[in-house]
């Protein structure tokens, strides 16, 4: 795997004093300094993808803290998920789950620092790359491109994070900077620089392509309201978009294959941060570590019971029996049927109404299978009910016939291979259909988003079914569905305007992406985070506690600039680094 050999490459530039030191390399210039050389480094580049999960590697902090997924940033913050566990674990996330924020609170420092470290490693490979004289233009412009898009990528994380951040690049020779420009154009002229500079195939599944940086300018363009020049690449990629390997983008007939370490790197797969388990390191470093956390609590995986989909979710999953349509506007208001406060061994019988089958590769649910591992037990599997609610993720979680290969138990908690999926085509056909139905073309729009819905609606065989005997999950699976399953197109005409094609998009990218680090960032570039998180924050409390007396306001839009590095920032003359 290309990521495992980055870590003998570590940069030592974004400790605690990052902004203090120049970017310094652990290995000499002469050894570097050859095409084998800029090779190793860009490898490091991208093992920073890797290491944002391993905060302790970065001088300080837990791996969930700066987790690549986002999963406390996108999900927790955006009513998708619960912090989990009890109410005293980990209790930074309880201030930011309710939108307590605090810039003293350590989780901001860490993901702060994973970031700006990747952002080290790229600018030191164009650093070296400019000392060569012998690369063929070919060459440099394929490692330049590989290194801008990933310094475009650490770069998009800091912006949405943290809106106003300083702009360090290959130039800067001190690093001191003030955060006192807006940095979205250098990031868009990163990934243009990658979009014309990158071969459309690579010699190593993982590395990006002219395709991948295609699909990342135009989400770009799109969180600057560019929706006309979003749309021209959107369309490009998706009308001509290869993977790395050279598959037309396409959407998986199974839409459970994207989270399913033995069948990564698809056709849906643009642009994916690859894990590997069992390599070698006896860690889980490269395995997923952010995550480590987020598996039910007392089951054969061992920890620790974070990050429980909410009730607000699984409703959004609600289905119309005759049509097979969303709820959009009140999903709420037919709740799914849960099992707070019902003991495992006291009779359930789980929903029977109409569902996105979509649901049940999300969300691990009472007497629903979960995987091969059985039915989920409900209580049994939950540290504190009152707290995360009844529910399990799934998309990260390995099966049980998979194990062996694919989990990793070189810690205290598991670690798993499922790559990361930072863009999969689903979400540029979402992207793309936003920037239509921005820009006008509602009838493109709805073509887009009824080819993600439409995914669902031509695979029944691919809708999670029930087992052939519930003693014996390891037996397989039988034909008979796990619940009432139902999902359709939207009909011909439906977009009548763009508020309602806007509607349905938003809802779609939701229930599509769910669980999956873009819920919080979405709600916030559209403008609704305001109304959409306090009536989650009175619906959800009245549900569990961990969420009650929660609020939100414009001023939650970006999380604080750590206080750390704003102190680290000081001279004589003050703070160069200034709170947002």
């Amino acid at each position: 795997m290309l990521w495992a050999l980055g870590f003998g490459v570590f940069l030592s530039s974004c400790s605690e004093e990052f902004l203090d030191k120049p970017a310094y390399g652990a290995l000499s210039d002469e050894v570097l300094s050859d095409d084998k050389g800029v090779d190793a480094l860009l490898i490091g580049a991208y093992a920073a993808l890797d290491l944002q999960g391993n905060g302790v590697a970065l001088g300080g902090g837990n791996p969930w803290e700066s987790a690549p997924t986002n999963w406390v940033y996108g999900d927790i913050t955006g009513g998708d998920a619960h912090k989990g566990s009890d109410g005293g674990d980990q209790p930074p996330i309880n201030a930011i789950a309710v939108h307590n924020i605090d810039p003293s609170n350590g989780f901001f420092n860490t993901k702060w620092k994973a970031l700006y470290e990747g952002v080290a490693r790229t600018n030191a490979v164009l650093n070296l790359l400019n000392t060569l004289e012998d690369t063929p233009e070919e060459e440099r412009a394929n490692i330049a491109g590989q290194a801008r898009f990933l310094r475009g990528h650490y770069y998009f994380e800091l912006k949405k994070m943290f809106n106003m951040v300083p702009w360090i690049d290959e130039t800067t020779e001190n690093p001191n900077v003030p955060n006192d420009v807006d940095i979205w154009p250098m990031i868009e002229a990163d990934f243009e620089f990658a979009y014309n500079n990158l071969p459309p195939t690579q010699g190593e599944i993982g590395r990006a392509n002219k395709w991948a940086a295609g699909a990342y300018l135009g989400k770009t363009y799109l969180y600057q309201e560019k929706f006309q020049e979003a749309t021209t690449v959107f369309e490009e990629v998706i009308n001509n978009g290869v993977t790395t390997d050279g598959q037309s983008y396409g959407l998986v007939d199974n839409y459970h294959s994207n989270f399913n370490a033995a069948d990564e790197n698809n056709e849906e797969s643009v642009f994916a941060i690859q894990m590997v388990a069992n390599d070698g390191t006896n860690t889980i470093a490269n395995s997923n570590q952010g995550l480590m956390l987020a598996y039910p609590y007392n089951s054969p995986f061992r920890c620790c019971g974070f990050y429980q989909p909410t009730q607000d979710l699984v409703n959004s999953f609600r289905t119309d029996e005759a049509t097979g349509l969303p709820y959009l506007d009140n999903y709420n208001s037919n709740p799914v049927k849960n099992d707070m406060g019902i003991l495992s061994d006291e009779p359930f019988t789980p929903d029977t109404q109409s569902l996105d089958p979509r649901l049940d590769w999300t969300v691990g649910r009472r007497d629903i299978p979960y995987h091969d591992w059985g039915y989920h037990p409900g209580y049994d599997w939950v540290r504190e009910q009152s707290s995360g609610g009844p529910y399990a993720p799934k998309k990260h979680i390995y099966w049980q016939s998979h194990a062996d290969e694919f989990s990793d138990q070189s810690s205290w908690a598991p670690g798993n291979a499922i790559n990361y999926q930072i863009i999969r085509f689903a979400d540029v056909l979402l992207m793309a259909a936003e920037a239509n139905a921005k820009t006008g073309n509602l009838e493109r729009a709805l073509t887009l988003v009824n080819r993600v819905r439409g995914r669902m609606a031509d695979n029944p065989q691919y809708w999670l079914k029930d087992y052939v005997d519930p003693e014996n999950p390891l037996g397989g699976f039988s034909e008979e569905y796990a619940a009432n399953y139902n999902v359709q197109r939207y009909p011909e005409g439906y977009f009548g305007s763009q508020e309602q094609a806007m509607d349905a998009i938003m809802f779609e990218r939701r229930i599509e992406l769910a669980m999956e680090g873009h819920r919080f960032f979405d709600l916030v570039r559209w403008g609704v985070a305001e109304e959409v998180l306090n009536d989650f924050f009175e619906y959800e409390g009245q549900i569990t506690t961990d969420v009650r007396g929660g609020n939100f306001n414009q001023s939650d839009r970006y999380f604080p600039i750590p206080q750390r590095q704003i102190d680290l920032s000081t001279t004589s003359e003050g703070p160069v680094l200034q709170q947002n």
